[in-house]
């Protein structure tokens, strides 16, 4: 009644080289989305242009849901504090611990005098 150790091992061997099949077709198959965006192809990725898109894609993690702050200051009333050209300028260089280019350039000024209306 003595089991034969290897067959454990075998079964080990047979399920990582199965693994790493399946991961090497999964990463055949995105080779041309790859090498397409690498070479300045379209990307997949949306982009939103509506301020509050924005808002919901790249600022809630830090200013919240209520715009009452968290990780970053609270929005509201900023428009109070800041002009729209001063939100402007910070939305795209960045400020303290907020990272420059989480908003396009060609999106700022749109989502500045939507943040300065906030209340």
């Amino acid at each position: 009644m003595n089991r034969n150790p290897i067959i454990p091992f075998i079964l080990i061997m047979v399920f990582g080289v199965t693994a790493m099949f399946l991961v090497s077709f999964k990463g055949l198959g995105d080779m041309k989305d790859l090498a397409a965006e690498k070479e300045g192809g379209e990307k997949t990725e949306e982009v939103a242009s509506n301020p509050e898109d924005i808002y919901q894609q790249s600022c809630i993690g830090c200013h919240g849901a209520d715009y009452s702050g968290g990780v970053g200051p609270a929005l509201k009333g900023v428009g109070d504090k800041l002009s729209a050209e001063e939100i402007e300028n910070i939305l795209v260089n960045g400020q303290g611990s907020m990272p420059p280019g989480l908003v396009k350039p060609e999106n700022a000024p749109a989502m500045a005098e939507w943040l300065a209306e906030i209340k």
